[in-house]
């Protein structure tokens, strides 16, 4: 059988085929959860453990109460609307979407089935939520605001690095609606003729396309680079970071885990954390609550992490004040 076909129990050790569910309890509630990547993936667990620890903790036993339903895309966005409405044909009770990418594919798939959406870069600029105070239909969540983060990354890279004067803006096509994508680019462009940079917007349509990418980025003698937050880039992490390293370029990132992995700089929310904060939402449906009625969480503190191993290998001096207001140095 498939391992597409197979239905993943808490913790990803054991599986049980489709035909066990008639077997369960009818008191057991069925969560679909849409993963973008590939499952064994070291990024995907991570995000899936902690959101699947949250709801142990919440006491939530697999097999007792609930029984998770994976379904994983593998990072190829066209498979995202077909495994989509293979959760809703299966009935399950409540989706997870990862992300907005995944939402919206979900958004395409139902309009009743209760989902909740961890990571959603803009839900009102993307359509997924009427309000965030009040999301009117049945998607919920939270969002880390990446989006809206980019003119304060490039600010932040600027400051970090005074002589450069030009930046690489990496950035996925469809990562989100065409609305939001191009407030990024817009507010991008903005930002940096403020702060007297050029910026080279260089597109990456799927993981095949890094290298060529990295290629291109080093043609056009860019000083630094700078990630649009980005689905398949959260997942491309180490990728990401291994380019860059190999090119020499310093880099700023939306997410502390590619300052771990040896990028230079990351500022944002933690990603791992709206994981665990989605379980909660979660809980909420299971108990009655309505997706509509349940305000989507904004991020109420934004990390600033500097690598100074990877500064120094770069032979860059950091400024004192800099990093003085960094959250997390990695030394």
């Amino acid at each position: 059988m498939r391992r597409r076909d197979f239905i993943s129990l808490l913790g990803g050790t054991v599986t049980w085929p489709l035909a066990a569910r008639a077997q369960q309890q009818k008191n057991v509630a069925r969560i679909g959860f849409l993963a973008t990547g590939p499952l064994e993936s070291p990024e995907t667990s991570a995000a899936r453990n902690a959101f699947l620890q949250r709801l142990r903790e919440l006491g939530y036993v697999e097999g007792q109460n609930i029984h998770v339903v994976v379904r994983a895309a593998d990072s190829i966005v066209e498979r995202l609307p077909a495994l989509a409405n293979e959760l809703v044909r299966l009935k399950v009770d409540v989706i997870v979407a990862p992300n907005s990418l995944a939402a919206r594919a979900v958004q395409q798939a139902t309009t009743t089935v209760p989902t909740v959406v961890p990571v959603m870069g803009d839900p009102v600029g993307d359509g997924l939520v009427d309000s965030l105070a009040r999301p009117g239909r049945n998607i919920t969540g939270l969002t880390f605001l990446g989006p809206k983060l980019l003119p304060k990354r490039l600010a932040l890279l600027k400051e970090a690095l005074p002589a450069v004067s030009r930046v690489a803006a990496l950035w996925q096509p469809r990562a989100y609606s065409e609305h939001t994508m191009r407030d990024m680019t817009s507010e991008t462009e903005a930002a940096a003729n403020a702060l007297g940079l050029h910026v080279e917007f260089v597109a990456v349509s799927g993981p095949d396309d890094l290298v060529s990418a990295f290629s291109a980025i080093a043609a056009q003698r860019a000083d630094a680079l700078i990630g649009f937050p980005s689905p398949m880039f959260f997942l491309e992490r180490r990728r990401i970071v291994e380019l860059a390293t190999e090119h020499r370029l310093p880099s700023m990132l939306f997410d502390r885990e590619f300052v771990a992995l040896g990028g230079l700089m990351s500022y944002g929310a933690n990603i791992t954390d709206s994981f665990r904060l989605g379980a909660n939402y979660v809980d909420k449906i299971l108990k009655g609550a309505r997706p509509a009625d349940l305000p989507v969480e904004q991020p109420t503190k934004f990390e600033l992490c500097v690598n100074l191993k990877t500064a120094k290998d770069l032979g860059i001096d950091l400024p004192a004040t800099l990093l003085a207001r960094a959250d997390e140095v990695i030394e």
